[in-house]
């Protein structure tokens, strides 16, 4: 089962797309389109490109009333452009793939969601059918904990998350230091050396938390290797709901107004407070989760990890109770994804970096596959000072 996700994941890291049908007519009212074109010429037919998650519907009617699969949101929007978008693309995908029904629950309360608002959007999705319920962000634990065992016939899957002891969560985390290695290293080799770290959770999401130490860490290793001094702003202002905010923007813009080239946005939503503030101040950003090059042309690069494509395979893990078995064991193990299951890394279709080469990237990326290069994933919300880099903690 590792072989066939880390077989996924490295195809559709690359390809940037994920191959899929669209839903079948048997689970809602929207027929299928056509897969097939007429011949154009000799024996060869032309088919239509598969459809991207954006081609597929948010939202859908069961033809039964009943919801096969379902999302539950963390917090922020569905649509963040980041970490609920990117898990939810790859829950539709699966859906549209396999024919099933899907639907998406956020909890009441938005931003300010509790732990019973949480709870309460699961049970609704069990009581409407769901076969496996994918529950995004860390901020779930509780909720599912009470879910999963009132409702052992559903499988759920965390993603951000962690073994529970229970053979119907699967929990997936991801080796986010590495890629933010990646991202922080890039960024000195562009030539940037007064850098910002902006991230969500308020220095309790773990993930996060990794990001940021990682970033230091590549950004300590370009500064040696150039022989430059780095400078670092961080914080976890402003940044505990995940949300954008007019706080986060005007502290954002006060970093590029006294020196600060580029801040690496990490916090879902909050990206767009701060892309505003570096289209108003002439900076640069750092995407998190996913490509977000797309949204802004402030983003030089992302750090990714296949938090879509970890959620498709834990669904169609799910279709069979061995695969299922096989996929999480006896569910004391956490599912741990990186650079060696081609799960982190950044974007090269969108690589716009001068400073350092994709042939360069790769051969990095390689060289922390094969543990030449070791990255320390230490749930450190705030780092230290390095020799090369000076952290200034903002609180």
């Amino acid at each position: 089962m590792k072989k066939i996700l880390a077989f996924l994941l490295a195809a559709l890291m690359v390809v940037g797309l994920f191959a899929g049908c669209a839903p079948a007519n048997n689970d809602e009212t929207t027929e299928a389109p056509d897969s097939t074109t007429a011949p154009q010429g000799g024996d060869e037919t032309t088919e239509p490109p598969a459809p991207s998650a954006d081609d597929i519907p948010d939202e859908m009617t069961s033809s039964d009333g009943k919801y096969q699969i379902a999302f539950v949101t963390d917090v922020g929007q569905l649509k963040d452009k980041s970490f609920n978008q990117g898990t939810y693309d790859g829950v539709k995908l699966y859906a549209a793939e396999a024919g099933k029904s899907y639907k998406y629950y956020q909890p009441a309360g938005g931003n300010e969601a509790t732990d019973d608002d949480r709870y309460d959007a699961m049970k609704l999705a069990a009581d409407n059918g769901a076969e496996v319920v994918v529950c995004a962000g860390f901020m779930q634990e509780k909720a599912l904990a009470k879910a999963a065992e009132e409702f052992p016939d559903v499988k759920f899957v965390f993603i951000d998350g962690w073994a529970m002891g229970r053979t119907n969560v699967a929990g997936i985390n991801f080796q986010e230091e590495q890629c933010g290695y990646l991202a922080g290293y890039a960024a000195v080799k562009e030539g940037y050396t007064k850098l910002g770290f902006s991230g969500g959770g308020g220095g309790t999401n773990a993930a996060c938390n990794r990001y940021g130490y990682g970033f230091v860490q590549g950004a300590d290793a370009a500064a040696k290797e150039l022989g430059v001094k780095v400078e670092m702003n961080y914080s976890w202002l402003y940044g505990s709901s995940f949300s954008a905010s007019n706080e986060l923007q005007t502290m954002a813009a006060g970093w590029y107004q006294t020196g600060t080239e580029v801040i690496f946005a990490c916090g879902g939503a909050m990206f767009q407070s701060i892309s505003a503030a570096a289209s108003a101040e002439d900076g640069a950003v750092i995407g998190v989760d996913v490509d977000q090059s797309f949204e802004s042309p402030t983003v030089i690069t992302s750090a990714m990890k296949g938090i879509g494509e970890a959620a498709m395979q834990a669904l169609k893990a799910a279709e069979t109770e061995e695969s299922w078995n096989a996929f999480i064991g006896d569910g004391t193990t956490s599912i741990t994804l990186g650079a060696k299951d081609n799960a982190v890394g950044l974007p090269t279709a969108t690589w716009s970096l001068e400073g350092w080469s994709v042939e360069e990237y790769e051969a990095m990326l390689a060289d922390i596959v094969a543990g030449k290069i070791t990255i320390d994933g230490a749930d450190v919300p705030e780092p230290e000072s390095t020799d090369n880099v000076t952290v200034n903690i903002i609180k």
